[in-house]
């Protein structure tokens, strides 16, 4: 019987790894939209593509970001100043992206553009610390997905959104993990309703790269940016040895081999190119190692895991 068992495991691993080595056809034809082409992901992928042969149109949010990858390119890559946090911008960049396209649609749109801080316990933070991450990597993606789509139905084509481990598993407090569980929610809700017009979309799952965003700097300015602007009880409650600790934790990610983003935009590639893309995406060991597997745990292990993990308040239990 295990040898059966074997052997089914074996023939599906094989019909998978067949299926997702067949590539769309004239990918020379194709245009894919790609947010958050500043650094980071975005950068890495525009330039990526470009290589395969793919016309990219690169959404930057500044000018000297959108420079650099001009330099970078070739005369396949176009660039567009958008801020994904401003109606007026995005609406700008679609008819922008309409010009380009015409009547052949848009081939892929990759939702990327991101922010992590600030992130903190979330006793130390304000509402306007979630306004600010959710308007980016939620409300933002969910209006140039909108403004779009029209798009992308023309050209049967796909959307590609950036999620993170952090939206199967609520690693930190701040509006960060908030949003990616968000763009999990959206995007399964979009890939079932897009199914009926040959639409795919995909999500990918990240664990953690050092990019410009997760920068072991940007953590620690985060951290003491929101303590010293939490209430002098919270403090007293907190104490400042927790406010050490977390900065001292950050270090972890400091070492260059959390460095290979090629590891994430390989997947985003692979969403956009294989005829049979995957639903989800999960590159990086930390994810298949340790985030993936305790999201599949029961919460009163998980919820211990962490608690013997995390620094201790002052004045906790």
């Amino acid at each position: 019987m295990w040898l059966y068992l074997a052997v089914l495991v074996g023939l599906y691993y094989l019909l998978r790894w067949y299926r997702e080595r067949q590539v769309v056809s004239n990918l020379q034809d194709k245009y894919v939209f790609i947010t958050g082409c500043d650094s980071g992901f975005g950068n890495q992928l525009a330039r990526q593509l470009d290589l395969r042969g793919l016309r990219v149109l690169a959404a930057c949010l500044t000018e000297k970001g959108a420079e650099q990858l001009r330099d970078w390119t070739s005369d396949r890559v176009q660039t567009v100043i958008l801020d994904v946090t401003k109606t007026e911008s995005i609406a700008a960049a679609t008819q922008w992206v309409k010009e380009r396209v015409g009547d052949r649609g848009l081939w892929g749109l990759v939702n990327n553009a991101g922010v992590f801080m600030p992130s903190a316990p979330n006793e130390w933070l304000t509402k306007q610390d979630f306004v600010k991450i959710i308007d980016v990597n939620l409300l933002g993606l969910i209006e140039v997905t909108l403004s779009l789509l029209p798009l992308v139905r023309k050209a049967r084509g796909r959307v590609v959104n950036v999620s993170s481990a952090a939206g199967r598993l609520a690693i930190c407090g701040g509006g960060y993990c908030i949003s990616k569980y968000g763009v999990e929610a959206f995007s399964d809700s979009l890939r079932r309703e897009l199914s009926y017009f040959g639409v795919k979309v995909a999500i990918i799952e990240p664990g953690y790269f050092k990019t410009n965003m997760t920068r072991h700097e940007n953590f620690s300015q985060g951290y003491q940016e929101a303590w010293e602007r939490a209430r002098p009880e919270t403090k007293e409650i907190y104490g400042e040895k927790i406010l050490a600790s977390l900065i001292k934790s950050s270090e972890i990610f400091k070492p260059s081999y959390w460095e290979n983003v090629s590891l994430v935009t390989d997947c985003m590639e692979h969403a956009l190119t294989s005829c049979h893309p995957r639903t989800r995406y999960s590159p990086g060991w930390d994810t298949k190692l340790i985030y993936l597997p305790m999201s599949y745990m029961p919460s009163i292990l998980v919820d211990a895991i962490f608690y013997w993990s995390y620094p201790k308040p002052a004045k906790g239990l």
